[in-house]
């Protein structure tokens, strides 16, 4: 196992703990919907309202096959699938979280339509031109070769075919403060600017066709969070469910992160040449 993948695996209970949380705030599973599980599978900033913001970039229609790229506990594939009809495959470095997502999958009745792999992101070993869209949320800070991550992801797209990379970036406020919800310290971590996104992105054969900069929809979004569980105390599931004891700290850096434009997040809408 990589280090990257070691910071995202837990003692190897996380399916048990989320489902024991379930149990306890009195939710039925028979009724579970993907967006009852954001507060732990939409694990990146802005959560739901991001991937909304993502399928409406990527024109999805039932006929539509995805790929996710680096596809974590699978909320995004999910919500994609369910609102769209679409299919989705998942490819994620992290076993546990390939087995958590296909669990979370049947357990909101969407198993025919998601499906998750354990891979990497930059050699998934799909078919040339086998997939309709694709997308990566919040991936590319634990990879040091983007070229290999952009270029895999305009070899597996058909011609026409759209992607939609949404990440945090670095700023120009200065050096990360860690720990961060995807590295403890800047050994896994590789933010690339805003500058290297123009031009990584054509120079793996995408014409960008958008570029939308939501930083300080992100800084709101971490302020109504923490207020929020000040004020009502945490959701049944959570992110510091895998996250740990590091959670709280994470999040304060996050703000304090983006607050002095140490990160900024950006969505890219990209298109493969016809």
């Amino acid at each position: 196992m990589n280090q990257v993948s070691a910071f995202y695996t837990g003692p190897g209970q996380l399916l048990a703990a989320i489902s024991s949380a379930l149990d306890a705030a009195g939710v039925d599973r028979t009724s579970l919907r993907p967006a009852d599980l954001a507060a732990v599978d939409e694990f990146h900033i802005r959560g739901r309202r991001a991937t909304l913001e993502i399928m409406a970039a990527l024109a999805l229609t039932p006929d539509s096959h995805v790929l996710d790229l680096g596809s974590g506990l699978g909320g995004p594939a999910r919500t994609l699938a369910e609102l769209t009809g679409c299919t989705v495959t998942g490819v994620d470095l992290t076993p546990e979280f390939c087995q958590v997502a296909t669990a979370l999958s049947e357990w909101t009745g969407l198993s025919d339509l998601t499906r998750f792999q354990v891979g990497d992101a930059t050699a998934t070993g799909l078919p040339n031109e086998s997939v309709d869209a694709a997308m990566t949320v919040h991936v590319a800070m634990n990879i040091p070769d983007k070229h290999a991550l952009y270029a895999e992801a305009y070899r597996v797209l058909r011609p026409g075919g759209t992607f939609v990379v949404y990440d945090v970036l670095q700023g120009e406020g200065g050096e990360v403060y860690y720990p961060v919800p995807w590295a403890d310290d800047s050994s896994t971590s590789f933010p690339a600017t805003l500058e290297d996104m123009r031009g990584l992105l054509p120079l793996a054969g995408f014409e960008v066709i958008s570029e939308i900069d939501s930083s300080d929809e992100s800084l709101a979004w971490f302020q109504h969070m923490r207020a929020k569980i000040q004020r009502e105390g945490p959701p049944p599931v959570t992110f510091a469910t895998f996250l740990g004891d590091s959670f709280a700290q994470m999040t304060a850096n996050q703000v304090a992160n983006l607050a002095e434009r140490r990160i900024r997040t950006v969505m890219f809408a990209c298109s493969k040449p016809s």
